[in-house]
């Protein structure tokens, strides 16, 4: 089971990832995508599935036309562990091409 991270890390991390936002009394991060079109938020999700069924990793969200609604927390730890920011830097990634 992943580790879950200490408030001092919880902030380090999101210091790289500024677009998301430390939510639910600190155990998830979360970000809304906002795309073009329909199309393009589809695509985005179709790519960070492949991503995170590699991982083991898959996020709470949401899909409302051209928007990505998204949390992220480790259920089984309880909590944020590396591999939700890691998740979220895999995100911000795609979102950028």
């Amino acid at each position: 089971m992943p580790e879950l991270l200490t408030s001092t890390a919880k902030e380090y991390a999101l210091t790289e990832i500024p677009h998301w936002t430390l939510s639910e009394g600190g155990n998830a991060i979360e970000r809304t995508f906002t795309f073009r079109s329909f199309a393009r938020a589809f695509g985005f999700m179709s790519s960070t599935a492949i991503l995170a069924e590699k991982m083991n990793h898959h996020p709470t969200w949401t899909n409302t036309y051209n928007k990505v609604e998204v949390l992220l927390t480790s259920h089984d730890a309880g909590g944020l562990t590396e591999l939700d920011f890691k998740l979220a830097r895999k995100m911000d990634k795609l979102c950028e091409t």
